[in-house]
């Protein structure tokens, strides 16, 4: 396809003709984000198309758990971030109207054993989502997954979109890093690419080696004997929760604003890993503290206390508000760890 073509597509796409549906794009679209907002797309009538990791040779493409529901509604592309010629490729392929770039290494306890790899990892996939957008889809929207962890060591508080950042992991200066090649590539190239700096979102989709999953999973467990104890770092580290399936409206809206903008996406309210343990357990008639023990070896190298998020910005221009409180998070996130323990 020809850059006239490329542009003909693009103008009759954003003219908005009612024969032609919009078409998205997620990088990441297995991971608990990914799948709340391929969801949301799809009840929106949008074709959804996914980067998935590619399977080993001659294997069959897995399946998430997250997405096997939608599995018939969507386009997965097996592949890596890694390859140029694969990502340009399927973007000549789907032309999509609007790409949202979540994939990357995102779990920060991580990123202290490997900062090589998360560096490289998160910030080559975002300059090479954004460079083949601009040669190749020019009329696309972007989003970019940012995250309360490039504050880090925040002077101010609540934060906002003002607030200067202090990253203290690999994960947080390579979101650093990503969010200034957003704002490079909107400001001196005219893409329509907006950053979410998002806080802390969870649901029952969330991975288990985050500290949330992984107390609402052991409280589960210890309620019907399969666990004895549950060994945490910081139980006074406080953060901003929000559900992940808030939070992906919010980036979805980010999107459909006539002009492009970074926000930060929060509840504005903060509370302690310690509080998240009292409502897990308690959700279960358990007190936490005959079951949860401190270790200091699970402490971070460079413990961040206190970050909660002013959200101002996104509840006025992104009629963002939270459909659910801390409490029923946990609640919910409780009650399916449970509910999967039944079923096993």
């Amino acid at each position: 396809m020809g850059e006239a073509d490329r542009r003909n597509v693009g103008k009759a796409r954003s003219e908005g003709e009612q024969e032609v549906s919009k078409t998205a794009f997620i990088t990441g679209i297995a991971g608990q984000d990914g799948s709340y907002l391929a969801e949301l797309l799809l009840d929106q009538g949008y074709q959804v198309h996914g980067l998935v990791r590619a399977p080993a040779a001659g294997a069959v493409l897995p399946e998430s758990d997250r997405l096997s529901h939608l599995r018939d509604r969507l386009m997965l592309h097996a592949g890596h971030l890694d390859s140029a010629r694969l990502f340009y490729e399927l973007m000549e392929q789907v032309l999509p109207d609007e790409l949202y770039h979540l994939a990357g290494e995102s779990f920060v306890s991580y990123s202290f054993d490997a900062e090589r790899t998360t560096l490289m990892n998160n910030v080559n996939s975002t300059h090479l989502v954004l460079s083949a957008v601009k040669d190749l889809v020019p009329h696309c929207h972007v989003y970019f997954a940012g995250s309360s962890e490039m504050f880090g060591r925040a002077r101010v508080r609540p934060q906002n979109e003002d607030t200067p950042f202090h990253p203290r992991s690999a994960y947080g200066v390579s979101k650093v890093a990503g969010f200034h090649l957003v704002r490079n590539y909107r400001e001196t190239l005219g893409l329509h690419a907006s950053s979410g700096i998002l806080f802390n979102h969870e649901s029952p989709r969330r991975s288990a080696n985050f500290v949330t999953r992984k107390i609402t999973r052991a409280a589960a467990r210890i309620s019907v004997g399969l666990q004895s104890e549950l060994m945490l770092g910081n139980l006074d580290a406080k953060r901003d929760w929000g559900h992940a399936q808030d939070f992906v409206k919010a980036m979805w809206a980010m999107l459909q604003q006539a002009e492009p903008q970074d926000y930060v996406v929060a509840t504005g309210v903060a509370h302690t890993v310690r509080e998240f343990c009292e409502l897990a357990f308690g959700r279960l008639g358990l007190d936490y503290q005959k079951y949860v023990r401190v270790d200091e070896a699970l402490f971070r190298p460079a413990e961040l206390e206190w970050l909660v998020g002013d959200p101002s910005r996104a509840r006025k221009e992104l009629d963002f508000h939270p459909s659910r409180s801390f409490a029923e998070l946990v609640a919910e996130m409780v009650d399916a760890d449970l509910a999967s323990i039944s079923q096993q």
